[in-house]
């Protein structure tokens, strides 16, 4: 066992650990990233929920179950668009399974899914919503309300959320991709 303040091994003088116990970067590297995009996951699946909220009365409704207290909300009715961005929660789970893998090949996939069905939504909601969100900003007139509350600032605090959500986890798992590419290259330069 080694100690601060005694001797040192016979013919050393305690400087030679440098070469020894060093983790390679890329190693590093995917331990971060992992935990991030583990993160971010998270947040998606925070997002998913708050929008299958959003949706669950016109899922019901399609199933002919009635919920009275649900009704009264008059929420509206969701647009394609919404139906198209739950299609990135599958995706989401692909992407951790990818991640407790170390599989390339699936956050190859993860990542183009995101993007399919996470960003592409996202952007097709910020257009859908642009006219709106402007007409409130200049005027505060002539605006969708629900409970209150302009449809178009809700659906745009949404969309900002999950932009940023959606670019970190591009990122991350793009970021994951080459470390584990790496990693790949090095097994077999051995």
């Amino acid at each position: 066992m080694a100690s601060r303040a005694g001797a040192y091994v016979q013919g050393t003088d305690g400087s030679d650990f440098q070469h020894r116990q060093r983790v390679a970067a890329h190693y590093q590297a995917s331990a971060a990233y992992k935990s991030r995009l583990k993160m971010s996951i998270f947040c998606h699946g925070i997002l998913a929920i708050i929008l299958l909220a959003k949706v669950s009365e016109d899922i019901l409704d399609r199933l002919d179950i009635f919920i009275l207290s649900l009704q009264e909300l008059y929420v509206p009715k969701p647009l394609p668009w919404e139906w198209w961005w739950l299609l990135s929660v599958p995706i989401a789970i692909l992407g951790l399974s990818a991640i407790r893998k170390n599989n390339a090949f699936s956050m190859k996939i993860y990542f183009s899914g995101t993007f399919t069905f996470g960003v592409v939504p996202i952007l097709a909601a910020a257009f859908i919503y642009f006219g709106e969100m402007y007409e409130y900003v200049q005027t505060k007139k002539n605006v969708v309300l629900w409970q209150g509350y302009p449809v178009a600032v809700l659906w745009y605090i949404f969309i900002v959320l999950a932009t940023q959500v959606h670019a970190f986890s591009l990122y991350f798992a793009l970021r994951l991709i080459l470390a584990w590419q790496r990693t790949t290259a090095a097994r077999k330069g051995n």
